[in-house]
């Protein structure tokens, strides 16, 4: 396995991540998955045999039975991996009950902390924006758990990238937490990451954590235009993380992974995993499965280094089109563009 920093931080963590959406099972959760807590033992085991030294989760998953089953597989060898939980979801009917209010954001740290039985979270993350909350009201509760030794870092997950730059700056001028990292969805299935959050990362050296890479298994190899799983998918229930706004590239995607996969004799999802990986700024996958071969499947990802070629291939087929102002820049300013713009616009330059 290998381990990369996390942004800026002296933080090292495994370049695949366990997510733990599917634990529990609750609500609209159940659409993702029900581990159990036998289940979730033996996955949390098998990732913690190949390596993976982070698990990620949230308050708002399962109504708080995710964190419950980490914390309880976790009990006596919390000390052997990194916890990451977020903040801002609704947790209650309560007009104070969602946000990122100083009032909601110490009361979730506490309510997470007793739902993970521990006395620390290692990274705390907002879990979406909130416009109507003073950022300097949510980075100074974040200050003061992290000056109570309750929360080791902080990251941001889901901003756009006006607001993560806001975020940032206004950080940079308090002198309060600045974020270490960004939880993005980012995956050859949409590769929207790429216009603002990608760019902005590289300059702003901040690490990269993708949720959803193999897009909801639609990656998988499974979903194909003349085949369908028939069961087994979240991609077939009321889920609809992410959206499909192009099915026809989905599946031209879709096919150059597959024979990618054929040809090195791994899985399509293997491929996409790996694709990411070597993706800039990007320092870990969440990856979570509802069975153990599947975790194992994806554990592997980790051995797995894609040929140029074979980068070239899935480059093409899956190319986010070049939307303003980036096509003017592309086209107007390429003698004075940094490694950030190059991230994005570096394919689309003509020599």
């Amino acid at each position: 396995m290998e381990y990369r920093a996390l942004g800026k931080s002296g933080l090292r963590v495994s370049v695949l991540t366990m997510g733990t959406m599917t634990f529990g099972g609750k609500g609209g959760f159940a659409d993702v998955g029900s581990t159990d807590v036998a289940e979730a033992r033996r996955q949390v085991d098998q990732c913690l045999d190949a390596g993976v030294n982070l698990i990620d989760t949230a308050d708002v998953y399962s109504g708080g039975v995710s964190e419950e089953i980490v914390g309880e597989v976790l009990e006596g060898r919390r000390n052997d991996v990194l916890v990451a939980t977020k903040v801002r979801m609704p947790m209650g009917s309560g007009p104070n009950d969602a946000g990122l209010s100083r009032h909601h954001v110490i009361k979730g740290c506490e309510d997470s902390l007793r739902r993970l039985r521990t006395d620390h979270i290692d990274l705390y993350q907002v879990h979406e924006w909130d416009g109507l909350t003073p950022l300097e009201e949510t980075l100074e509760a974040l200050d003061l758990l992290v000056k109570a030794g309750k929360v080791r870092y902080v990251g941001a997950s889901n901003y756009a990238g006006w607001q993560l730059m806001k975020a940032l700056g206004t950080a940079d001028r308090t002198g309060l937490p600045r974020f270490v990292s960004q939880q993005i969805y980012y995956s050859l299935q949409a590769r929207d990451a790429e216009y603002e959050l990608i760019p902005a990362a590289v300059d702003q050296g901040l690490g990269v954590l993708v949720w959803s890479p193999l897009a909801g298994g639609l990656l998988s190899g499974k979903y194909r235009r003349d085949a369908q799983p028939s069961g087994g998918s979240r991609q077939l229930t009321e889920w609809n993380e992410p959206p499909v706004h192009d099915r026809e590239k989905l599946y031209d995607t879709v096919e150059v992974l597959v024979a990618i996969g054929a040809d090195r004799g791994v899985s399509a999802a293997q491929v996409a995993l790996a694709y990411l990986l070597g993706r800039p700024a990007v320092t870990s996958l969440v990856i979570g499965a509802r069975t153990a071969e599947q975790l194992a499947d994806n554990l592997a990802a980790a051995d797995l280094t894609l040929t140029a070629e074979e980068r070239a291939r899935l480059d093409e087929v899956s190319a986010p089109t070049l939307l303003y102002p980036y096509w003017h820049q592309a086209k107007t300013a390429s003698d004075r563009l940094s490694p950030a713009d190059l991230t994005l616009l570096g394919p689309h330059l003509t020599s």
